[in-house]
């Protein structure tokens, strides 16, 4: 790599670290995961904005993962979308991939609606409401499948780029990083502008309150947290995370949901850590709303990325309105546009990428129509 970072991306944190990072994965070739999984806690009302209702929650991983594979969804008409008609970030992900051609694959951790596409089977079950205290069934055998698979994955790729795809996924984020003693509350962030802070502190504490753990065996073991309060993306991601991540670079792409799985894979195998950085969006980085950096700096010596993504002078007003704090991220839309630049050693950059997220956008929503 050049010897300065490409306007396109922002270092947030460890510097050094991430500008190392970006020097092993400068020209290289990516292969981006996707770990997807459902959670009851998404159909609590006023909590996610990852689907046109409540309900319909259970068709965005498996629509955001045909959406990559195809260009198109299969299990829903058109694309996933707010209830303001805001368009998933898949559509940057999957403009990302599509610039670069990086091999893609899914994993399913548990979801109650499956992807019409080809992906990992880890034997996981849709989350419960957190609520319960009783959220993920074994999370441990889901963790322990994904570690073979991110070893297998590892023998082929140059480095992997992992992402999700859970609605209410910030929620349990919160609850699972408040059960292993992290100081989360109030950081964590939101598909919505106005972060439901208190509502969902008061439905992770409720959940924290009802489960079956001990305060203390939370804290040591992560999969008592997850199977507590947690979602089954995040054993899934968790395990891939650290099967590859002990022989090739990892990032972990996403925004607070990532730094919740960041404490699972310190939990679990902690000396991995030194091969994983994590990649998100400058609209997470700016988010006054919620704390990423805090939140893994609490974690580890961790460097955190963001690419430089600015819809403002997009054309379309379903793309302009990220600007205003809606969605952020998602689907691994921030570090997939990281990788995208980096493969490309910055001859694709930020105007690029907003250019192809501009041509897919008008044909997913003429296709709409």
């Amino acid at each position: 790599m050049k010897s300065k970072v490409p306007e396109s991306i922002t270092i947030a944190a460890e510097e050094k670290q991430a500008t190392e990072f970006l020097g092993k994965i400068w020209g290289k070739t990516p292969t981006f995961v996707c770990t997807i999984g459902n959670t009851e806690t998404a159909k609590i009302p006023g909590l996610s904005a990852a689907g046109a209702n409540p309900a319909a929650t259970d068709f965005t991983p498996a629509a955001d993962v045909e959406l990559l594979f195809y260009g198109k969804c299969k299990c829903i008409p058109g694309v996933p979308i707010t209830p303001d008609g805001i368009p998933t970030p898949g559509i940057i992900t999957m403009s990302a991939v599509g610039l670069t051609k990086m091999p893609v694959f899914a994993v399913n951790g548990g979801v109650r609606v499956r992807p019409i596409a080809p992906y990992f089977e880890l034997d996981g079950a849709g989350g419960e409401d957190i609520r319960t205290g009783a959220a993920v069934k074994d999370p441990l055998k889901v963790y322990e499948s994904a570690v073979v698979a991110g070893e297998n994955l590892a023998k082929k790729a140059e480095y992997l780029v992992v992402g999700e795809s859970i609605p209410g996924g910030t929620t349990t984020a919160l609850a699972v990083l408040l059960a292993q003693g992290y100081d989360a509350e109030g950081k964590v962030s939101s598909t919505f502008p106005a972060n439901p802070h208190s509502q969902k502190t008061k439905v992770a504490r409720e959940g924290l309150g009802k489960t079956k753990f001990k305060a203390d065996e939370m804290k040591r073991d992560p999969m008592a947290a997850v199977a507590a309060v947690g979602d089954p993306m995040m054993p899934a991601a968790a395990g891939l995370i650290v099967g590859a991540a002990r022989t090739i670079p990892v990032m972990l792409a996403g925004g607070t949901q990532m730094a919740a799985v960041l404490s699972i894979v310190k939990g679990m195998e902690p000396a991995v850590l030194k091969n994983v950085a994590l990649g998100t969006t400058r609209w997470i980085l700016n988010d006054k709303t919620s704390d990423l950096k805090s939140l893994v700096k609490q974690i580890g010596s961790v460097p955190v990325m963001g690419a430089n993504l600015d819809f403002s002078r997009s054309k379309y007003d379903g793309l302009k309105i990220y600007e205003t704090g809606l969605v952020k991220e998602g689907v691994g839309a921030g570090g997939s546009s990281i990788a995208a630049i980096a493969q490309s050693e910055g001859r694709i950059d930020a105007a690029g990428l907003l250019a192809e997220i501009e041509h897919n956008y008008e044909r997913l929503m003429a296709h709409k129509k």
